[in-house]
């Protein structure tokens, strides 16, 4: 079980990385991203971030896009959060929102 300490960090990472996509990617389709979640390793060395795009563009074009992104976006994170080392940032698609939706629409055509 992970400790607060944690939980706060991936909680203030998961918010300066929503704000650094929203407000200053030059890119505008790292503008399109919403961050669902981000995990944070114990040992505070990596921490994947879960995130979905309303734009209907490629996942793994979107991956990519981000995760060239990552070390901007990390230097922009550690200017930010009060931690000695920031951890490593590795973006990853969210699949549960899709297949929510998915289960959404099964259940609607079954009424």
């Amino acid at each position: 079980m992970p400790s607060h300490k944690i939980e706060r960090i991936a909680s203030d990472m998961s918010r300066y990385i929503s704000e650094i996509l929203a407000n200053e990617a030059s890119d505008s389709l790292l503008k399109t991203v919403t961050v669902t979640g981000c995990k944070v390793t114990n040992d505070l060395s990596f921490c994947k971030v879960y995130f979905t795009s309303l734009a209907n563009l490629d996942k793994t074009t979107l991956e990519r896009e981000l995760n060239e992104a990552s070390s901007y976006i990390r230097g922009e994170v550690s200017k930010r959060i009060e931690i000695r080392h920031t951890p490593e940032i590795k973006f990853v698609y969210d699949e549960s929102i899709e297949y929510g939706k998915k289960i959404d629409d099964i259940i609607s055509s079954l009424n």
